[in-house]
């Protein structure tokens, strides 16, 4: 849908200011501070029967238009799915999740609810997964059709009761039971998203470091979510890793080796699980190669953007440029499907070992830029500056320290980070006492400073005492 083909029925009577009032009131919505008006409402598809008691769930397609473009430019237009739940009754256990109410000439006041929050429209979902078995496909009736797919072999309860993720942001996700998640994508673009195709190429390798894919859902060629196998007994690995800053910060007089929560051997079975995944996408997906001297362009435009959103970075831009004009001499690069925006909240440590989450790449990017091959070398360096940051968090939750104490907190954090991204490091490259090639080193080195810029502009932008962490880092790209 876009801005050509402005729907001028609605499909329900709640008007453009509700729909617009209960967007900037979700977490998931991306576009809170920026002027906006809805410009189009489609139905995609119904599920269920609206009757007493039960709900008939409408599943809309929100186009917003921003007005805050330069003048004379194509508008910024997104596509948001937003869910409704439509009872003829109010649900007051729903109160929390209500978005509106309208007349209707057959069936009175209809009361609709954000159908995420709701156990028996969630389970209307589920049911339509079991029926996708069999053929492999499920698709429901009417002029408005969603297309539910299973995974051949994969198993689902389709009476499991469904249970809303509470801390999630950009997606919504549901648990049923302790068999399967359901995650819903909330911002839309036509196309095949990568979450489920890399989770489907994983899948049928069956790769034992990702959460099995069960099944998806979609309208046309727009992927809406996709039902995964759920690891309800896995630790966070930021959860771990913050837990481990906080037993070396609890003993002063103990170094990060010698703590009882050293977190080495964990990072580098981390890097182990990354290289294995790495290995099964290079076989599943094209593997190419890109002229170097269009990385490092790609860089330095993102670098100039950066610099006018994040004024900080000017007196290292010297320093930027030189890594990566390091990268611009390397001649040809190998490149395949990565995860994109690997960190260590991207991860889940269960009893069998780690797995590796959420393939669907950084957020802020189109579609189209997400899908593009890309070097190793991003998720690498992704990680990397995840465990840096694992120190400065800890740090920041403590204010009662005195400028001695948070020196030495600093001191044994840096090498709490070193340490961990070492091991990490050794690992996913398969090195026992010799060093990364120049080459891996240039790239490392530039991938590294180009997430760290990204950083700089975010932390400007929503935690401005916080910046130091990512210029830190810059100031220090290219130091043996």
């Amino acid at each position: 849908m876009s801005g050509q083909d402005h729907v001028h029925e609605p499909v329900t009577h709640l008007t453009d200011e509700v729909i617009q009032a209960y967007l900037v009131k979700t977490r998931w919505f991306g576009g809170k501070g920026r002027p906006f008006e809805v410009s189009g409402v489609r139905r995609l598809g119904r599920l269920g029967r609206l009757a007493p008691g039960e709900p008939l769930v409408d599943v809309l397609i929100v186009e917003l238009t921003y007005g805050d473009g330069p003048a004379g430019s194509e508008a910024d237009v997104e596509l948001y799915q937003v869910p409704l739940a439509c009872y003829t009754e109010s649900e007051h256990r729903l109160d929390h999740a209500f978005i509106g109410w309208w007349e209707d000439p057959e069936h009175g006041w209809i009361h609709a609810y954000d159908a995420l929050h709701d156990r028996s429209s969630m389970g209307l979902w589920l049911q339509a997964f079991g029926a996708a078995a069999g053929p492999g496909s499920f698709v429901t009736e009417g002029p408005e059709s969603l297309t539910f797919h299973r995974v051949p072999g994969s198993e689902v309860d389709t009476d499991a009761v469904g249970t809303l993720f509470t801390g999630e942001q950009s997606n919504s996700s549901v648990a049923f039971g302790e068999d399967s998640v359901l995650k819903v994508f909330r911002k839309l673009t036509p196309g095949p998203n990568p979450d489920i195709t890399t989770h489907e190429a994983l899948t049928k390798a069956d790769s034992p470091d990702v959460a099995h894919l069960y099944g998806w859902v979609e309208h046309g060629n727009t992927h809406l979510g996709m039902l995964q196998q759920f690891l309800r007994t896995a630790t966070d690995g930021w959860d771990l890793a913050l837990s481990s800053v906080r037993t070396l910060y609890a003993d002063p007089l103990v170094a990060a080796r010698e703590s009882g929560g050293d977190f080495a051997g964990e990072s580098g079975r981390l890097g182990d699980t990354l290289r294995e995944v790495h290995a099964v996408l290079r076989e599943h997906f094209q593997v190419s190669t890109v002229p170097a001297a269009d990385t490092a362009a790609a860089m330095n435009e993102r670098l100039d953007l950066a610099l006018h959103a994040a004024p900080a970075l000017a007196p290292h831009e010297d320093r930027l440029r030189h890594v990566f004009g390091r990268v611009q001499a390397l001649g040809e690069l190998p490149v395949q499907r990565v995860h994109g925006d690997l960190h260590l909240g991207q991860t889940l440590r269960t009893a069998l070992g780690w797995k590796i989450v959420d393939f669907e790449g950084e957020p802020a990017k189109p579609l189209a830029e997400r899908l593009l091959p890309d070097s190793v070398w991003r998720d690498v360096a992704g990680m990397l500056r995840s465990f840096a940051y694992a120190p400065h968090v800890v740090e920041r939750q403590h204010t009662d320290l005195d400028e001695d104490e948070l020196e030495e907190r600093r001191q044994r954090g840096a090498e709490w980070t070193e340490r961990n991204q070492r091991y990490f490091l050794n690992a996913y490259a398969a090195l026992a006492e010799t060093e990364l090639t120049s080459e891996q080193r240039a790239l490392l080195d530039a991938y590294v400073a180009d997430k760290a810029v990204y950083e700089t502009v975010y932390e400007t932008r929503n935690r401005p005492t916080w910046v130091e962490i990512p210029l830190t880092a810059i100031a220090r790209i290219g130091e043996p």
